[in-house]
């Protein structure tokens, strides 16, 4: 048996070792019983990219100077990552969620696995797509067999890229449903990384997040013991002792798409070696675009952490069984985890679910993402910390740098579209909310005074729906860009988006509700821009506004937030997001014992006073009952004929179901001030201060407010478990319409 080579694209023969060297080099890969090579000069790049197919061993290796990637053939999992004197920066043993891998969990109608199955997206078929000096692209590839009712219904291909003198390794994937295959559904896409968790200590996702991690291995029962839910594992005994009494929970790294277009590890540990050690090494996942991510700019997934948490079937982990003194054995998982995930139902639920249905033609790329690789000399007196944050801000510049390449033009599959396949979309957005209505010329455009000269707005093309639909599209690519308001308003370019037909949406921090544009969009092969104009948004009113609490930005941030209970702190979010701490849901009956609290308009202040959280109150072992907000205001005139609107906007939901009552009546008729059960976002136990917004609007008659003091309290109903609630956003109330109104009348407005 003999492996070939490829140098500069010319296919060479070698004749295969003893079998004692394959052990050894197979060892090698692994990262087993051997000494460091020695660094690899950033100067051997010159000479191109080499690229191995050894059919003995089943693997390929792609080597441009700086880096070597090996992956299994025909599979396609990255078994190896070399780089810089580490001889595998992947913690590998050759399983199939060792290493790196694609992997999806998914499941079909009928099915009798409810849960659903996760596959690794196995390859059958390997083929060098490219190969010279200047690049490497490999494809492996699987379809759907008919014949096995576990293989995934998908025509998968996935893509690994290498450039000569590029520090790292680019990775995508298409996937593909034919119009004659049965439907599926797909929870969780995604791209994880398992690195070798001896070398790597430091994780870092943004400027303010980043700190030295625990060990996998400290997790594991006894060091470790589990919260409320196997994720969450309080630290009691870890192995390194400043570790002792923290939480840690994948969940509290979690990131906005928007905000996360890097992350990753370094090899800086707490302790620093001598100065012959290896360079010290960051592995990171950069996303240089979110337009093959499901659910906008807004949604928010896992990044890194340390290693997998459950033996479910979402996240099957790699365990190894450990000795621990007493000759008792424990459980604990040997890698850090950063995943790159492409679809997933975190903080969102079921909603965001993708459903391909039995004859319906499908097909999306995911990525590229770059894995880029840096290195940093160690130097006697500099700490591991220092090291770090140099390697962070140069994988920010490297981020930056990726996205101004956006689209790439070198991915060889015609299913990526380049640049000069894209077109763009241009316009002018007006906000137009005047609470005033003291004319009955509400349509006048000038009545409203423009935004505030630096107001930010998000705009965005999804597929074609209703206001808000974008937040569960996973089917499509959306495109969104952020602008500032000028004297001249919110003027916007959306560019390279994909030929297809979209909805415009837009939406204002600060402002209620969405603006959807009434006709499709269409962009067209080609390069060329569509120029929408103005487009005027008039955000949801009904009258004007006599009270309000909270800031309509689709966040709970504003609104009070408890100290965590010492007993389960990170350390890291004492002073910071402290919306990221475990078990704040608890807090809400330790501070509130007797009862729940009142908020009145005009005295109290939402930063203290208004908890952010609307969860149960625990009554007893596994027994909870619903709480209720109450709402105190002064009204000097009433409408008694006339319908006030309460507007509800919730930054996440779980399992809830809101009442409201006015003045300890519903809103004539109980019914009609209910809402029927929403959410499945898990935001409260996943330490979100978002997940998916809900607004509602309840009408209130006239009848029932009255001259003075008022109430109107909101009870969330559903009391089944302690993650169930909601996030506020904001709050307001809203006198009739002008014409409505007795002209004599006042209304006294506070904004809270």
């Amino acid at each position: 048996m003999a492996a070939a080579t490829v140098v500069g694209g010319t296919w060479t023969r070698t004749s295969r070792s003893s079998l004692s060297l394959v052990v050894v080099f197979l060892l090698l890969h692994m990262g087993v019983g051997a000494t460091a090579t020695p660094p690899r000069h950033h100067t051997a790049a010159a000479s191109g990219i080499t690229l191995r197919v050894d059919d003995y061993l089943h693997q390929v290796a792609v080597d441009n100077g700086l880096v070597q990637v090996t992956l299994s053939k025909p599979q396609g999992h990255i078994t190896g990552v070399r780089y810089n004197g580490h001889r595998n920066l992947l913690h590998y043993d050759g399983s199939q969620n060792s290493g790196g891998y694609w992997d999806v969990v998914w499941n079909y109608p009928g099915s009798d696995q409810p849960g659903g199955m996760m596959d690794t997206l196995d390859s059958t078929e390997f083929k060098v797509v490219v190969s010279s000096e200047d690049q490497v692209e490999l494809s492996f590839s699987s379809a759907y067999t008919p014949s096995s009712p576990t293989s995934v219904h998908l025509h998968v291909d996935k893509r690994l890229v290498v450039l000569k003198g590029s520090s790292g390794f680019y990775c995508y994937a298409i996937l593909e449903h034919a119009r004659d295959w049965p439907a599926l559904n797909v929870t969780e896409a995604r791209l994880a990384f398992k690195l070798n968790t001896d070398a790597f200590k430091y994780m870092a996702v943004s400027d303010d997040i980043q700190r030295y991690m625990p060990s996998a291995a400290d997790r594991a029962e006894p060091r470790g013991a589990p919260l409320a839910y196997k994720e969450a594992v309080l630290l009691v005994n870890p192995q390194e002792p400043r570790f002792r009494g923290e939480v840690d929970d994948k969940y509290q790294y979690s990131m906005d798409n928007k905000d996360s277009t890097v992350h990753g590890w370094t090899t800086a540990g707490g302790v620093e070696r001598s100065p012959n050690d290896n360079p010290v090494v960051g592995f990171w996942v950069i996303t240089p675009s979110n337009e093959f991510k499901s659910g906008g700019p807004t949604k928010r997934e896992l990044t890194s952490h340390v290693g997998p948490t459950t033996l479910t079937v979402r996240l099957l982990l790699l365990y190894l069984q450990i000795e621990h003194a007493g000759d008792e054995l424990y459980t604990a998982c040997v890698c850090v985890c950063m995943s790159q995930m492409f679809l997933g139902t975190h903080y969102v639920g079921n909603d965001i679910v993708l459903s391909i249905s039995g004859g319906e033609y499908w097909k999306k790329v995911m990525g590229p993402v770059f894995v880029y690789l840096n290195s940093r000399p160690r130097r006697g007196g500099i700490g591991g910390c220092d090291h770090s944050r140099a390697l962070w801000a140069d994988a920010k510049a490297q981020a930056r740098a990726e996205a101004g390449k956006w689209p790439y033009s070198f991915p060889k599959s015609p299913d990526f579209a380049k640049a000069g396949e894209r077109g763009g979309v241009t316009g002018r957005l007006l906000v137009r909310d005047d609470d005033r209505f003291t004319t009955d010329d509400d349509n006048n455009d000038a009545a409203a005074a423009p935004m505030p000269v630096g107001t930010e707005a998000y705009v965005g093309l999804a597929a074609p729906g209703q206001a808000g639909s974008w937040v569960t599209e996973c089917k499509g690519y959306q495109f969104w860009t952020a602008t500032t308001a000028t004297e001249d308003g919110f003027v916007f370019t959306i560019a390279n988006v994909r030929e297809g037909v979209y909805s415009l949406y837009a939406w204002v921090p600060g402002v209620l509700g969405e603006y959807v544009h009434a006709s499709p969009v269409t962009v067209a092969v080609g390069g060329a821009v569509v120029d929408l104009g103005d487009l005027v948004f008039r955000p949801p009113r009904s009258g004007p506004t006599l009270w309000e609490i909270g800031v309509p930005d689709r966040k709970a941030a504003e609104f009070f937030v408890p100290d965590v209970d010492p007993r389960f702190a990170n350390r890291l979010f004492l002073h910071k997001d402290r919306y990221r701490q475990y078990g704040l849901w608890a807090r809400y009956a330790e501070l509130y014992p007797d009862g729940d609290p009142v908020f009145t308009v005009g005295r109290s202040e939402p930063w203290k006073d208004w908890f952010f959280a609307h969860v149960t109150r625990k009554v007893g072992e596994g027994r909870y009952a619903p709480t209720t907000r109450e709402i105190r205001f002064r009204l000097y005139r009433v409408v008694a004929d006339g319908t006030y609107t309460l507007r509800v906007s919730l930054a996440a939901a779980h399992m809830s179901r809101l009442q409201v009552r006015v003045n300890g009546r519903g809103g004539g008729g109980a019914a009609e001030l209910t809402t029927p059960e929403f959410g499945g976002g898990n935001a409260i136990a996943r330490h979100g201060i978002h997940g998916v917004q809900w607004n509602f609007q309840f009408p209130i008659r006239g009848y029932l407010l009255r001259e003075g003091d008022n109430s109107v309290s909101i009870t969330q109903t559903r009391a089944d478990g302690e993650f169930l609630g909601v996030l506020y956003d904001y709050v307001r109330l809203e006198a009739p319409p002008a014409h409505c109104r007795d002209p004599t009348a006042t209304a006294t407005t506070w904004r809270t």
